[in-house]
């Protein structure tokens, strides 16, 4: 317990001061503690009994004890962003900046300004001169994310400034040189991307230099009963509901299943759970409803033909959803189905 301090007579004007901020500074105490806490836990995701995983970790710490350019690929949902906070907070750049970029949805002019900064005048609405996100990153590390979609204008702009670690603000003619650790992700095969044209080579090689793949959760369900039980006890906590424990069951139905969204998606199943579950402990019924297709999908063998086929087809049109994230036009798309003919479709099945 902290101690609260207090003011005797005759009154001492420093001491008072002292009493004035201690509120204040017990809150920036607590909230200090809060965050420290909020990144330990964050970590925890990235570390496991996996092989693949510990191999991942062991990369990434071999890379923060350097400045080398650092690329992190796979699928979504696998912690990019975590190894790439990971990477500069176990470097000598930890306590400085860290600042992430995600380029979509991001127009050329709209990235370009947002990277780089622009000068007051630069172009319509720039009322006054603004630093970009490279420039506040000096001294700390820029983590460019989904790097794979940034248009080929950009590419060559960004290349400029990985190579020479310079570059002007918009509407600006003064080069700035900053000092900033680049690490970068994407979930597209960029190689092949070279191949087709789409990705510049030299850029490519440029990121390049150390490649890690956090890999994906089916390739590492050893840890899932871990993650489900951190998860658990994070959105318990967040939601202030009761909820202590996972059943074996619903333990089991976690590992058989693929997991397309990986980590994320588990957080997601987990937090479903635990709103919508009604108890102390969470039952196989209390996940999304796409893992009971996937069990009855597994089970097939023992039912009918046309059960099999409509639990086939239901298992089918659960796991696209679950990789658009409930968007049902683009599971649509992803099956090759007209969005219409796919509507019917779950309402026949009825899925939720």
């Amino acid at each position: 317990m902290r101690s609260v301090p207090f003011v005797s007579r005759p009154f001492d004007l420093d001491r008072l001061a002292v009493v004035r901020k201690a509120p204040e500074q017990q809150k920036l105490e607590t909230d200090f503690e809060i965050l420290s806490e909020d990144i330990e836990d964050r970590y925890r995701l990235i570390v496991g009994e996996s092989p693949k995983m510990q191999r991942a970790v062991a990369m990434a710490t071999k890379a923060a004890a350097s400045n080398a350019t650092v690329l992190l690929l796979g699928e979504s949902g696998t912690g990019k962003e975590l190894f790439a906070r990971f990477i500069h907070n176990h470097s000598e750049r930890a306590g400085l900046p860290f600042i992430a970029i995600n380029s979509v949805g991001l127009s050329k002019e709209l990235l370009e300004s947002d990277l780089f900064g622009h000068e007051q005048g630069a172009f319509t609405g720039a009322h006054k001169t603004k630093k970009g996100k490279i420039e506040l990153a000096n001294g700390g590390t820029i983590f460019f994310d989904e790097i794979g979609d940034i248009s080929c204008e950009m590419q060559a702009k960004l290349l400029r400034f990985l190579q020479e670690r310079e570059f002007e603000r918009v509407g600006g003619t003064a080069t700035i040189s900053v000092d900033v650790r680049v690490i970068a992700a994407t979930n597209r095969d960029l190689s092949a991307a070279v191949k087709r044209g789409d990705f510049r080579e030299d850029l490519y090689h440029r990121l390049n230099v150390v490649a890690i793949t956090p890999p994906p959760l089916r390739e590492r369900k050893e840890d899932i009963p871990f993650l489900a039980d951190f998860f658990l006890k994070k959105f318990s906590v967040a939601t202030r509901r009761n909820v202590t424990t996972i059943s074996e069951k619903a333990r089991r139905t976690m590992l058989t299943y693929d997991w397309p969204g990986n980590v994320r998606e588990l957080a997601n199943a987990v937090e479903h759970a635990v709103v919508l579950g009604s108890g102390a402990v969470i039952e196989d019924t209390d996940l999304p409803s796409r893992f009971a297709a996937e069990s009855v999908v597994s089970q097939s063998e023992n039912l009918s033909y046309r059960d099999g086929i409509n639990a086939a087809r239901k298992g089918l049109v659960l796991k696209a959803l679950g990789k658009t994230n409930g968007n049902r036009a683009a599971a649509a798309r992803l099956l090759g189905l007209e969005t219409k003919y796919f509507l019917r479709l779950i309402k026949s099945l009825r899925i939720d």
